[in-house]
Parts: structure tokens; C-alpha cells; sequence
């Protein structure tokens, strides 16, 4: 699982980095930052579908590491303070996570 772990962590990172600066570059129109936020999301598609592994599942998990890694960059690098809504919302998204990572399946 510890390699699973690393896939879904990187992926998240690269989506939220790659939406972060395609955002970043549209805003303050810098178009380079644009760019590179595409190719990052290009490198996340790539890192998200290479891995041989139950889509349905593990997808289902990565919304869930990648729920807690938006919220991170949200708060770190664009100000954005979580509201009740989406800390109880996120609650279930990481439950649900937590679910289908832990429940074994006969």
C-alpha cells in the first residue's frame, strides 16, 4: 500500500499544483504559468493511469488525498479559509476514503 500511497499523493499534487497555476497564470495573465500548469496536469494524468491497479477503488481513494491536499494549498498559498460546510463535507470524503482503503472484501 506504502507505493500506492506515493502514486496518489504525487498525482494529488500534481493535479492541485497544475490547477493552481493554470489559475495563477489566467489571473494575473501570465501565460507561461499557464503552460506549465497544463504540462504539470499532463504528468498527472500520466502518474494517475500508469500504475496497474482497481481503477474504481483507488480513484475513489485519490478523490480523498486529493480533497486534503487542495484544502492545503487552498489555505497555504491562496488565503482561502475552510467553512463548517466543507469541513463536514470533507469528513465524509475522507470516511469514504477510509472505507475503501480499509474494508476488506471477501
Amino acid at each position: 500500500m506504502g507505493n500506492v500511497l506515493f502514486f496518489l499523493l504525487l498525482a494529488a499534487w500534481l493535479e492541485v499544483g497544475g490547477d493552481a497555476l493554470v489559475r495563477y497564470g489566467l489571473k494575473h495573465e501570465r501565460w507561461a504559468s499557464a503552460a506549465l500548469g497544463a504540462l504539470v496536469l499532463a504528468l498527472y494524468g500520466l502518474c494517475v493511469n500508469l500504475p496497474r491497479w482497481d481503477f474504481g477503488r483507488l480513484l475513489g481513494v485519490y478523490i480523498a488525498v486529493f480533497f486534503v491536499v487542495s484544502q492545503f494549498v487552498a489555505f497555504w498559498f491562496f488565503q482561502e479559509r475552510p467553512k463548517p460546510s466543507t469541513f463536514v463535507g470533507g469528513s465524509l470524503i475522507v470516511l469514504g476514503g477510509l472505507v475503501l482503503t480499509f474494508w476488506r472484501h471477501s
